[in-house]
């Protein structure tokens, strides 16, 4: 037990510096009924998690999470994009005042993933696993900002890998986890035993009798998608024109 809490403590302390809360405001506009009624505007927020990948302000998180295209289908609403998106820095590490305005620098619906960056450096850069080498049975841990508790910890195991799920139309190849993942993790890491991140907490299965199935972006897959959205800000895809 003495092992299983210091591998623990000592993945926390090493991925922690590393993650960030995310909050994005949109502008709602409701629509009238039947042509009655006065559109009334409003403030939307939402939140989710972020992991930073170099020391010079990017964060890598999900497409969902600053997108509001899934919101769409909402008929009595209509969602702007994101006024503004902040990210919220481990106090713990950088101190009271670590509160950033974010840019998008780039973002892909059919991967899930985006890009953000914030004007600061000396920030602490998470370290990547290898996601290919990741086991069933494994020791992972989830890290993010659920329901706006920041830098929150759970813990469990690896419990399927190359699982295919499918979400809004799009298939992802995911890990699966039975470490406990909630509104507002989306974006935040999964780590192993080494603090490392092996994956990008995305989806999770929700209803009645259902508990523990959750499911993360391998990070492999994220780092050409990642290096094109910091360097064309959307990912190159070839194409064949027909007419």
């Amino acid at each position: 037990l003495s092992n299983y809490s210091n591998t623990a403590v000592f993945a926390a302390n090493k991925i922690l510096p590393s993650i960030v809360g995310i909050e994005v405001s949109y502008t709602a506009t409701s629509n009238s009924i039947f042509g009655f009624g006065t559109p009334q505007t409003s403030t939307a927020t939402a939140t989710g998690s972020g992991i930073i990948i170099s020391e010079d302000g990017y964060i890598l998180t999900n497409n969902h999470v600053v997108d509001t295209s899934s919101s769409n289908s909402y008929s009595y609403y209509d969602i702007s994009d994101a006024t503004s998106v902040k990210v919220k820095l481990n106090s713990a590490t950088y101190g009271n005042d670590s509160t950033f305005d974010a840019k998008i620098v780039g973002k892909d619906s059919q991967t899930d993933l985006a890009v953000l960056k914030i004007d600061k450096t000396g920030l602490t850069a998470a370290e990547f696993g290898d996601s290919d080498q990741a086991v069933v049975g494994e020791f992972v841990m989830a890290v993010g900002s659920p329901l706006g508790l920041d830098t929150t910890v759970t813990q469990g195991i690896v419990s399927a890998v190359n699982r295919e799920v499918e979400s809004d139309g799009t298939k992802y190849t995911c890990i699966q986890t039975d470490a406990a993942i909630n509104s507002g993790n989306s974006g935040g890491a999964l780590v192993n035993s080494e603090g490392k991140v092996i994956g990008i907490n995305t989806l999770k299965l929700s209803g009645s009798g259902v508990e523990g199935i959750g499911f993360a972006i391998p990070i492999n897959s994220t780092l050409d998608v990642t290096d094109q959205l910091i360097n064309h800000n959307k990912v190159l895809r070839p194409y064949i024109g027909i007419s």
